[in-house]
This record gives C-alpha cells, sequence and structure tokens, in this order.
C-alpha cells in the first residue's frame, strides 16, 4: 500500500494508451468509410419497363358484391362486436 502514487500513475497511463487506441481506430474508421464511399459507386435501382407494366385498374361503381359475402360479413363483425366488447372498470 504504500506505492499508491506509483500505482495510480500506471493506471492513468493505461488508461491513456486505451483511450488513445480507441480515438486512433475510430478516425482510422472513418476515413476508410469516406474513401469506401468515394471508390464504390451509388447503387442505383433496377430499371424497369414502364411501357410494358399496366396500371391496375379500379373496380367501377356498377359492379355488385355477392350479397351472400356481405352478409357473412355482416355476421362476422356482428358477432365480433358481441363477445370482444371491452368491460368498464
Amino acid at each position: 500500500m504504500d506505492n499508491i502514487p506509483a500505482l495510480l500513475s500506471e493506471a492513468a497511463s493505461i488508461m491513456a494508451i486505451g483511450m488513445a487506441m480507441v480515438f486512433l481506430f475510430l478516425t482510422l474508421l472513418v476515413f476508410v468509410v469516406r474513401l469506401m464511399s468515394k471508390l464504390l459507386p451509388i447503387e442505383q435501382p433496377a430499371q424497369t419497363h414502364s411501357q410494358n407494366i399496366k396500371k391496375p385498374t379500379q373496380a367501377k361503381s356498377t359492379d355488385q358484391v355477392d350479397p351472400k359475402i356481405v352478409a357473412a360479413i355482416s355476421a362476422a363483425i356482428q358477432r365480433h362486436r358481441s363477445v370482444a366488447t371491452p368491460q368498464k372498470i
């Protein structure tokens, strides 16, 4: 316990060396990333042939939905609401 100043000095030097190594590594990493961004080309999206692509058509308002489907959906919604009603505290 007599060499506390020596131990603190050694701990400080080890800490400084570690912090310097981390700083150097991060600085090197920044320069490597910048170099890669300059050397590698920017990725372009794949070109599509817009002439061959058909636009989706919207359903006309004159189209009718099957009444059986409407009844099934209505029954399912009514059952869901009757079973899953939130309880008030």
